[in-house]
């Protein structure tokens, strides 16, 4: 399965990967449309982590056995046996967020504008490459085959 990697001492923290995650996610699709004038704002689905001198880009692990799966009471949350990619279907979400309180990488978001459901990381699947890698300056994120 293809994962997004993450190489700290390449991160520079300028928070690009959120930008373009939150650009990518919204319905314009256009940089100063999805920051200023969509209603309701779009969610990045990558939070930049700042902790000192170190930062991280916080997304969703796509776990071997998920956690949010597992948690799940409506089965909004499925994991593709063939991809192996953790989905969210907000159609079935019932904004119960227990998929939220599982995961332990605290990759789901509330996303109250909408209808009380969530936002995780969808590994820009219409595109093809995530949003996050594709417009990372300093390439500390890549997407590539990960190693079980």
């Amino acid at each position: 399965m293809k994962k997004i990697l993450y190489n700290e001492e390449a991160c520079i923290g300028c928070g690009l990967c959120e930008v373009h995650c939150l650009v990518e996610h919204s319905r314009s699709k256009d940089i100063i449309k999805a920051h200023r004038r969509e209603t309701p704002k779009p969610l990045a689905r990558v939070r930049l982590e700042v902790n000192d001198f170190s930062t991280f880009a916080s997304r969703c692990q796509h776990c071997r056995y998920p956690a949010c799966v597992a948690a799940c009471l409506s089965g909004a949350m499925r994991k593709d046996e063939e991809t192996g990619v953790v989905t969210h279907d907000a159609e079935k979400c019932i904004g119960c967020w227990t998929c939220i309180m599982v995961c332990p990488f605290g990759a789901i978001k509330k996303d109250t504008s909408a209808r009380r459901v969530v936002a995780k990381c969808d590994l820009c699947s219409e595109s093809g490459t995530p949003a996050c890698v594709a417009n990372c300056p300093s390439e500390a994120l890549v997407f590539r085959e990960s190693v079980p």
